[in-house]
C-alpha cells in the first residue's frame, strides 16, 4: 500500500463526518420525472411558497451535521440563482416575482448556524448538445464563477460526473479559474479533487478501503489520477431510499433512526464521511417525518458515543494495552489513526484477557475512524495489536463503549 500525505483541509473535512445533501430545484415540482429523461419542465411551476432555508439548516444542525451541499444546477440546467447566462432560472419563475435566489438564502442560513457551505453543480445538462467545445466550457466557467464570487467563502464544491462522458472539458482552464476564485475550497470528485466518491449510492464503504489513490486504481471517478494522492472517500445516499428529489409517494421508503445509525457505522465507522440526502418539498420545507427521523438519529448517535468507559492505555511497540478499574460490559471499541503523515495501518486485532488474550475482532485499515462492534463481553483488560502497517503509525484515539 502506498502512503500519501493529506492536506490540513482534508483532515478537517474528515472531522466533519456527517453532511446533508439538499436536492431541490425545478424537478421538485415534477415528481414523475427522472434523471436524463429529458422531459420538459417549465420554469413557471417553480414556486416554493414557504421556502425557508433556515428551517433546513436549523434541523440538520440540531441533528449534528457539520456540512451541507445544495444542488445549484442539476442535469436539467435549471439555475437556483438568477444566472446571467441562462433564462432557465429562478429569475423567470413566479417565486418572489422572479426576484428570489435560493443559493443566497441557503448560504446565509449555513453561515447563521455554523454549517460548512457546499454547492453542487452538474457540469452537464440536457441542452449541452446545443453548445460544443469551448462555447460550453465558457458557459460552465461563467456559471461557476457566479457561484464562487457572489456568496463569500465556499467550503465545498460538489461536481457530478454523470452525463459528461461525451464532452472533453478543458479541465486545466476550468480548475485554474476555480482555484483562483476559491483557493481554500474543497472539490469533490472531478479534475483536481480533494475528496472522492466511495463508488456507490448506498452509503456503504467497503470493509477494507484506504484513503490513498494510485494511478492504477480502478475507482471510476478518479481514473485520470496521474500520481499517488490522499483522497478521503464520501458515502452519499438518500434518507428516502428511492429518490433524490422530493416525491410525496416515497415517504414509505423513509429510513428510521436505526437505519441511519447503521449507515453511520458503514460510512463514518469505516473511515469515510456520510452525505445523506434530505429533499425539501414543493413548499420549500424539509418534510416533517424526514426531519424527525434525522434529529432522532442525531440524538441517538450522541447518546451512543458520548460516554466512553474510563480506561488506562499503555503502548508497547505495536500493541496497546487497555485496563479499566472494574469489569465492564463492552461491545464496541472505536479506533482512530493519526493521519497527519498518511494512513499506515493495514491489519489489526482486538483481544480480551480471559486471563490469556483471546481474539474477539480482526480488521484491516483503521483510517480516520473504525467502529468495531462485536457481541457483548465482560472484561477489564483488552489489547489492540497492530499486526500490519506501512511504515510508522500513530494512534489518535482508542475508546471503549457499551452501546445499546
Amino acid at each position: 500500500m502506498i502512503k500519501a500525505k493529506p492536506t490540513n483541509k482534508q483532515l478537517e473535512y474528515l472531522d466533519w463526518e456527517i453532511g446533508v445533501f439538499f436536492h431541490f430545484g425545478i424537478r421538485t415540482f415534477y415528481q414523475n420525472n427522472e434523471d436524463w429523461d429529458e422531459k420538459p419542465m417549465d420554469a413557471s411551476v417553480f414556486n416554493p411558497s414557504r421556502l425557508d432555508c433556515r428551517q433546513w439548516i436549523r434541523i440538520i444542525k440540531e441533528a449534528g451535521a457539520k456540512y451541507s451541499v445544495l444542488t445549484c444546477k442539476h442535469h436539467d440546467g435549471f439555475a437556483n440563482w438568477p444566472s446571467k447566462y441562462t433564462e432557465y432560472s429562478v429569475k423567470n419563475t413566479p417565486w418572489k416575482n422572479g426576484q428570489g435566489n435560493v443559493v443566497k438564502e441557503y448560504v446565509e442560513a449555513c453561515r447563521e448556524f455554523g454549517i460548512k457551505v457546499g454547492l453542487y453543480y452538474s457540469p452537464a445538462q440536457f441542452g449541452s448538445r446545443k453548445m460544443q467545445g469551448r462555447e460550453y466550457d465558457d458557459y460552465f466557467i461563467n456559471q461557476i464563477s457566479e457561484l464562487l464570487t457572489g456568496y463569500g467563502k465556499i467550503d465545498y464544491l460538489w461536481f457530478d460526473g454523470n452525463g459528461s462522458e461525451n464532452h472533453e472539458y478543458d479541465w486545466k482552464r476550468i480548475v485554474g479559474v476555480i482555484r483562483e476564485l476559491q483557493p481554500e475550497m474543497m472539490i469533490f470528485s472531478m479534475w483536481d479533487p480533494d475528496t472522492r466518491w466511495v463508488g456507490n449510492e448506498a452509503g456503504i464503504a467497503p470493509f477494507e478501503i484506504y484513503n490513498t489513490i494510485t494511478p492504477d486504481s480502478h475507482w471510476q471517478e478518479v481514473a485520470w489520477i496521474d500520481e499517488d494522492r490522499f483522497l478521503p472517500y464520501e458515502c452519499d445516499c438518500r434518507i428516502r431510499r428511492k429518490s433524490w428529489f422530493y416525491k410525496e409517494a416515497d415517504e414509505i421508503y423513509l429510513r428510521d433512526e436505526e437505519d441511519l445509525l447503521s449507515l453511520y457505522e458503514y460510512s463514518v465507522g469505516r473511515g469515510g464521511n456520510l452525505l445523506l440526502n434530505i429533499a425539501p418539498d414543493t413548499e420549500g420545507l424539509l418534510p416533517e417525518k424526514d426531519s424527525c427521523n434525522f434529529i432522532s438519529f442525531g440524538k441517538k448517535l450522541k447518546e451512543r458515543f458520548q460516554n466512553a468507559i474510563e480506561c488506562k492505555i499503555t503502548a508497547e511497540g505495536d500493541e496497546f494495552f487497555i485496563e479499566t478499574d472494574k469489569e465492564n460490559k463492552v461491545n464496541c471499541i472505536v479506533l482512530e489513526e493519526d493521519l497527519t503523515n498518511g494512513e499506515s495501518v493495514t491489519q489489526f486485532e482486538i483481544m480480551q484477557a480471559t486471563p490469556a488474550y483471546v481474539s474477539i475482532y480482526t480488521g484491516k485499515n483503521i483510517g480516520h475512524k473504525r467502529i468495531c462492534t462485536f457481541p457483548k463481553t465482560f472484561g477489564d483488560r483488552f489489547k489492540i495489536k497492530i499486526s500490519g502497517h506501512n511504515g510508522d503509525f500513530k494512534m489518535k484515539s482508542i475508546k471503549l463503549f457499551n452501546i445499546v
